[in-house]
């Protein structure tokens, strides 16, 4: 139970300050978030709401407690990343390519350990 409640713990945080991190310039609509967005063609008035969505659903995973909540932001976390990977792929060069699976996997590989050890965490 102990391992259990540390993974998840760990997991979680890292998730969460990976996706807080990239929330901050969607927030502020950053020249850096616009410059991607414009990029991948995608219009950059959704920046902000993308920001605001994914701070929203951090604190909803970190928040203990409200399951059924935590199940909604873990879902809107994941459909962001595989949003974003479907846009960085769709709009990347084949070089860029390797960089960007590596860059891309890593918040998915977290989001999928935290959740994997939240239902670990509830069934112990």
């Amino acid at each position: 139970m102990k391992k259990t409640r540390i993974l998840y713990w760990t997991f979680t945080s890292l998730f969460a300050a990976f996706m807080f991190v990239f929330a901050l310039p969607d927030i502020v609509s950053s020249k850096i978030a616009i410059e991607g967005f414009t990029k991948m063609g995608m219009p950059f008035y959704l920046l902000p709401f993308l920001g605001i969505a994914k701070t929203l659903g951090v604190i909803a995973i970190l928040i203990p407690g409200y399951p059924r909540i935590k199940e909604w932001a873990y879902a809107g976390l994941f459909f962001d990343l595989i949003g974003a990977t479907y846009c960085v792929f769709s709009s990347s060069s084949s070089g860029e390519m390797a960089g960007n699976l590596v860059f891309m996997a890593i918040p998915l590989a977290l989001g999928i350990l935290s959740y994997t050890y939240y239902h670990k965490k509830l069934k112990a």
